[in-house]
């Protein structure tokens, strides 16, 4: 998948080139009463519409990456948005000059986000949202603990500076970790600091907030459209963040403006590592560097 431009615009995401293939990435936390019930109008539609790509359902909402023509891909946004709570879900659009997907999968889930917690519901209570041109502000207060809710190779290539790295493996870690930050406030005898939480493009920062909140913290914010926004919308020269973002794409990294970086993903284990950096695979235990990119 050669992916050229990436916006949250659908409008400005077509005409930025020719590529054949928009490409749409979309959650939304709701409430489906009954999931099943909608998975076979959303499979059947998107194989009328030749659309290729993922869609997870689940009690709590939808999540997905879907490709196809962009007026097909406006038709199945347009039916999105039709659904229970959907009116105002998110969605970042990108353009592939190859079909991303092999196959259109609509799944049914028990989380579009799996985090392992029953009965959180991010509908009901979350932290609050801050745009990207106010995050720095927030970031400047000194009593504000800022948290990285992603995996570890993930922050391993970029983050926040003064962000803490819960270094997990999974986003079902996160909820033990944070507890263990709880008990360790605590233990020093600490009044509960203020929390701020953030990730790629929104749908963890919603739940880990939820997740905090429930756990009885009182102010809580997180990054409305993720680091992805923060990067588009924040120029270079104000911006707080360090190094490159992972994406879950051919890009493997973005940076400021959503520009493409060199990095490359170990072919062994996915991890990623930059031109210039020596990468130990996890599965083969032996040193990779890269290897020259394609086209």
């Amino acid at each position: 998948m050669s992916i050229t431009s990436s916006s949250s615009s659908l409008a400005a995401t077509a005409s930025a080139d020719n590529a054949p293939f928009c490409v749409a990435a979309l959650y939304r936390f709701t409430h489906f009463d009954t999931p099943a019930a909608l998975q076979r109008p959303l499979q059947d539609q998107c194989a009328a519409l030749d659309i290729c790509g993922t869609l997870l359902l689940a009690r709590e909402g939808i999540n997905g990456t879907v490709a196809g023509t962009e007026d097909a891909i406006r038709q199945l946004i347009t039916a999105i948005r039709a659904l229970p709570g959907c009116a105002e879900i998110d969605v970042k659009y990108s353009t592939a000059l190859e079909r991303p997907f092999a196959r259109m999968k609509v799944r049914l889930k028990k989380e579009i986000v799996t985090m392992g917690v029953p009965d959180l519901d991010p509908t009901q209570d979350v932290g609050i949202y801050v745009e990207p041109q106010d995050w720095n502000a927030l970031l400047d207060r000194p009593d504000m603990v800022l948290i990285d809710t992603r995996n570890d190779y993930e922050v391993e290539i970029g983050t926040f500076a003064g962000a803490i790295d819960p270094r997990i493996k999974t986003f079902r870690e996160f909820p033990g970790w944070f507890a263990q930050m709880q008990d360790q406030w605590k233990a020093e005898g600490k009044p509960t600091p203020p929390v701020a939480m953030f990730c790629t493009g929104g749908i963890r920062c919603e739940k880990s907030t939820a997740l905090a909140r429930h756990m009885g913290i009182e102010e809580v914010y997180h990054l409305k459209g993720g680091i992805l926004k923060y990067l588009e919308d924040v120029p270079q020269d104000e911006s707080k963040w360090q190094g490159n973002c992972f994406v879950f794409d051919e890009r493997v990294s973005v940076t400021h403006g959503l520009a493409l970086t060199q990095d490359q993903t170990c072919q062994q284990c996915g991890f990623p590592f930059g031109p210039e950096d020596a990468h130990r695979c996890s599965s083969d235990g032996d040193w990779h560097r890269q290897n020259p990119r394609q086209g």
